[in-house]
């Protein structure tokens, strides 16, 4: 193949959480649909894990949840901290009207591999893997498609909608020239696999000890964590060595002291660098962003996939029989930034606060001091709310049309 081009009704860029949801509600509509992913599989460690109870609803009105639950993910009815040694039990899922009230802990690349198999149950879908998008092209003022590189040369897909769901990096946002508004972010995360404790904490989501912070994802054979660390700190880190590194882990979680030799090299350390960010306006003529393209969150709550397929299904609902027809034009496209702009306001909203008075570095009366005293005081006010926020969200989205 060598400067091919195809035409689809609607090209999707990013082959995440937002873009195969979306590829598989559109596909179910009756719209020809293709997904771009640059990747040439799913399988990346620092895609997040959560599957929330609005999500698993959405699976429900899709006819997934068995499927879903057949992955036999790890199920969290609360969310639980550690502080110090002692365990604090925060949002509890247990009383939410939910088919799942629990958070669902899965790998990402086995949730999108789900998504693929019943999208590709469709024949007007396609998901062209091993595609890296590259540029927009544009007709009349309008964006009329994408420009690709693939392993076998260009490759022009035509369409009549083009959906950004390419990241927090994404190429199409970018090249579109929509504004974006920065949210600063006092954080980064260094992203890193090691062995699982022997002890009875593998199960916990978050440790603080001495105002530092790590995130735990127990993945059966192997927990993937993440330390938090000041933003624009990491060179100083590794500066300091591996073996200080080490101990820092050792500092905040003491039971893995006999697994940290495990991490044997900087490389086998990730860093994420953690930002909040918005677009003022998520569209162009025959362009529309969503997810992290159109609005970056931090990994507060975990609420970020649950927030792109909120707006998947969000643009599915209102863009479907438009796009079956023919005629989407940009007051459409603007109907879903309204839809989704206030939840996404909300949300960030409360990441910033989240970020500023909580895990901002070191907080001036510390990280400990600060949730003993929420705790105490929300007692059991906060749990039944956090767990309403995070696990629901401010709007969420059901599926409206059902073939």
């Amino acid at each position: 193949m060598s400067n091919q081009t195809i035409e689809t009704n609607c090209c999707i860029v990013g082959g995440g959480p937002a873009g195969m949801m979306l590829g598989l509600l559109l596909a179910r509509a009756g719209v020809d649909v293709t997904v771009l992913e640059k990747h040439g599989d799913f399988l990346r460690d620092f895609r997040g894990d959560t599957i929330h109870p609005s999500t698993t609803e959405i699976l429900s009105d899709l006819g997934m949840l068995d499927d879903f639950l057949a992955l036999n993910p790890q199920r969290l009815p609360t969310l639980s901290v550690e502080f110090n040694g002692q365990e604090f039990v925060g949002p509890d899922f247990t009383a939410l009207s939910t088919k799942c009230p629990f958070i669902a802990m899965i790998p990402q690349w086995d949730f999108l591999s789900l998504l693929e198999s019943h999208a590709s149950r469709h024949p007007n879908f396609r998901l062209r893997m091993n595609t890296e998008v590259v540029g927009l092209t544009q007709s009349s003022e309008r964006v009329s498609g994408v420009v690709t590189k693939t392993d076998h040369g260009e490759l022009k897909v035509n369409a009549s909608l083009i959906i950004a769901a390419d990241g927090r990096r994404s190429i199409v946002r970018e090249a579109s020239q929509l504004p974006m508004r920065e949210f600063g972010v006092p954080i980064d995360v260094l992203w890193f696999r090691i062995g699982r404790p022997e002890s009875n904490t593998a199960h916990l989501l978050g440790h603080i000890r001495n105002d530092n912070m790590m995130v735990t994802i127990d993945r059966g054979q192997y927990i993937q964590a993440g330390v938090l660390i000041p933003k624009g700190n990491f060179d100083a880190i590794r500066d300091q060595g591996l073996d200080a590194f080490r101990e820092r882990i050792v500092g905040i979680v003491p039971d893995l002291r006999s697994q940290v030799h495990s991490i044997e090299s900087w490389d086998q350390i990730k860093l994420l660098t953690v930002q909040i960010n918005r677009l003022d306006k998520w569209h162009r003529p025959g362009l529309l962003c969503i997810g992290d393209a159109a609005h970056a969150m931090s990994p507060a709550g975990g609420v970020g996939i649950n927030l792109a397929i909120q707006d998947a299904v969000a643009t599915a609902n209102l863009l479907s029989a438009k796009l079956v027809a023919g005629n989407v034009q940009n007051d459409d496209l603007q109907a879903v930034q309204r839809r989704r702009m206030w939840p996404t306001k909300v949300t960030q909203r409360m990441q910033v606060v989240a970020h500023r008075y909580l895990v901002g570095g070191r907080p001036r009366f510390g990280l400990e001091k600060v949730f003993r005293l929420l705790l105490w005081l929300g007692r059991p006010i906060i749990p039944g709310l956090a767990a309403r926020m995070i696990g629901i969200g401010i709007r969420s989205e059901r599926v409206t049309r059902n073939d």
